[in-house]
């Protein structure tokens, strides 16, 4: 297509603006500088062609219900291909995975731990091999095969995937090399157990301290910077020749409402949208990326018509196809959530998300519904097939772009030694030393004196307090960990340590008041208390007076590790503030962005 000449963003410094968190929109910008559109993504190119001549050949030769089918992202219940399963039945209308893929011709398949996909790593190369089998026999045309494949909080594959720090970790390091290699390991050890399409990066900018459902999955709130690390991670991962997918567009990261639950509402001008939202998605386009996936909002400024932007042709056609110059694939998030299903039934979704735009439909919660309603709407001729060709033909390209055509099985009993490498492990443990942010620190009590012994309590299993444990004590603090203990029990343990590690956890902006009366008790001990927070930094305001806070922004092993070596004096807490931290209630800013002791 050829896109329309894209509106341009403002050319002047950023207005000082005041917004309802306290924040400028100038400081989230960074330093007044003006965003500007990059000349690349307003006409990204698609390998020039390259692929075009081919998916025109296999588009020829493809039925109508092919064509429907691969708009299609299905989930399949069960360990194995052949394995029938009852759910399987009630959302498809058949029994196994391959008759899914047989039976509906779709796409591609979306792998979850709660459909039993996930068991280990050479069963999912194997499900994955035997899926491919039934595609390829049933019509020739491989499956992408994907998971939401972030890592930090949200992670699909199981040991020994490496366990790498997530997005706010990346942004609070600030390194675009790391991003990059987080990219890279995750795209490799997709690809080795035979998926193909990460839904990451999250290229939400997050300025809502009180988003319940980005948080620590963004990258930070200045789009800036986060666009930077999103095009570092989409070279890592497409680079490692797994497609990536820029999520949630038009930008998810100002708002209160889950939109797995409900549906949000962003109400900024077109101006904050150009501003703080766009970047990242622009930068990701710049860089060639395969696929954007689209949010369950509604954007007044984009679309006063009460839709959400999956299902909206000024979002994903008039702003992204038309302005941004994009081409790829749009992708919707899951039809399954509530956010995209208050206005139109089950049937009608997909439909009125086709006709906005978009190409591949993931997860709709009953998959014979939804091909039923695409089906009759083109038979009606609501939809041409003219328009269902221009997503098929996306489809086929991106497939085509990674790859699958030419052989699509994985080598499944090899599969598990390409994941979790010594290499990647070690690059792991690096991003997370660099990630780790001391917010405040009373009279220089980090490091700890050399030999002291420490009490690690708090949020977390006793498996994970253990890997903080062993971390101190390989280097030379007796270390002990006292697990699901209440704030006496804490307390008591304190009187017999010379220092207290007590980790914190909360996924919104309040920290649990378990967690906090914890951290208050231990502190009235007069033992000196450093505390760490595993998820969202936000915790620092609401645990009260403490000797050192930390943010560590999620809880894996090479986090607690990292934390570990900042209180022996071993690592260095290099990490800045990738977001505002408010006052406790919620107003104000207790600590900017680019916030450090270290």
């Amino acid at each position: 297509m050829n896109p329309v000449p894209p509106r341009p963003l403002p050319s002047r410094p950023l207005r000082p603006r005041l917004s309802r968190r306290g924040f400028t929109a100038a400081a989230l910008a960074g330093a007044g500088a003006a965003v500007a559109l990059p000349a690349a993504a307003q006409a990204a190119p698609r390998a020039a062609g390259r692929h075009d001549a081919r998916a025109e050949e296999i588009l020829a030769g493809m039925s109508l219900d092919q064509k429907i089918g691969q708009l299609f992202v299905a989930v399949g219940y069960g360990a194995t291909a052949d394995g029938p399963h009852p759910e399987n039945t009630s959302t498809t209308g058949v029994d196994t995975i391959e008759e899914i893929v047989r039976t509906h011709h779709v796409g591609g398949l979306i792998y979850f731990v709660w459909s039993e996909n996930l068991e280990d790593v050479e069963q999912i190369a194997t499900l994955s091999n035997d899926a491919q089998d039934a595609a390829l026999d049933s019509g020739g045309i491989p499956l992408i095969i994907s998971a939401d494949e972030e890592r930090g909080v949200v992670y699909r594959l199981p040991e020994p995937a490496t366990p790498l720090p997530g997005q706010m970790a990346l942004g609070a390091a600030g390194s675009r090399a790391h991003a990059r290699r987080a990219g890279e390991i995750v795209g490799a050890e997709m690809r080795a157990a035979g998926l193909h399409q990460a839904f990451s990066p999250v290229a939400d900018v997050n300025v809502e301290a009180q988003n319940p459902v980005i948080g620590v999955r963004s990258l930070g709130a200045d789009p800036q910077a986060v666009a930077r690390l999103t095009a570092a991670q989409v070279k890592g991962l497409q680079g490692a020749n797994c497609s990536a997918a820029a999520k949630h567009f038009p930008g998810h990261g100002d708002t209160s409402v889950d939109s797995h639950i409900g549906l949000p509402v962003i109400d900024h001008t077109r101006d904050e949208i150009d501003e703080l939202d766009l970047p990242p998605f622009v930068a990701a386009i710049e860089e060639d990326i395969d696929s954007i996936m689209t949010a369950h909002i509604m954007v007044p400024a984009l679309d006063d018509s009460g839709v959400p932007a999956t299902l909206s042709h000024p979002i994903l056609t008039g702003l992204l196809r038309e302005e941004l110059g994009y081409d790829g694939v749009i992708v919707t998030d899951s039809l399954a959530m509530e956010g995209v299903r208050t206005l139109f039934s089950d049937d009608r979704v997909p439909v009125e998300a086709i006709l906005a735009g978009a190409d591949q439909m993931l997860m709709p919660p009953d998959l014979t519904v939804a091909l039923g309603g695409v089906r009759d709407a083109v038979a009606d001729g609501e939809i041409t097939e003219e328009r269902l060709d221009e997503s098929v033909r996306r489809l086929l390209i991106q497939k085509l772009r990674r790859g699958l055509f030419d052989d699509v099985h994985v080598d499944a009993a090899a599969a598990a030694g390409k994941i979790g490498t010594g290499r990647s492990l070690g690059a792991a443990q690096r991003m997370a030393e660099d990630s780790i942010t001391l917010i405040t620190d009373d009279g220089g009590a980090l490091p700890l004196a050399d030999g002291a012994t420490v009490l690690v309590t708090g949020a977390g299993s006793a498996a994970k307090l253990e890997v903080a444990v062993d971390a101190l004590t390989e280097l030379g603090h007796a270390a002990t960990a006292l697990a699901e203990a209440s704030a006496e029990e804490a307390a008591e343990a304190a009187a017999a340590v010379d220092a207290v590690l007590v980790l914190t956890s909360s996924s919104g902006f309040a920290t649990p008041e378990g967690q906090v009366a914890m951290v208050e008790a231990l502190a009235a001990t007069g033992t000196p208390v450093v505390h760490a927070s595993l998820r969202n930094p936000y915790d620092v305001v609401h645990v009260g007076g403490v000797a050192a806070s930390l943010a560590a922004y999620g809880d894996s092993d090479a986090s607690l590790r990292a934390i570990a070596g900042v209180l022996a004096g071993e690592v260095t807490a290099r990490g800045t503030l990738p977001v505002a931290i408010p006052e406790s209630d919620g107003t104000g800013e207790a600590f900017p962005i680019g916030h450090g002791l270290g």
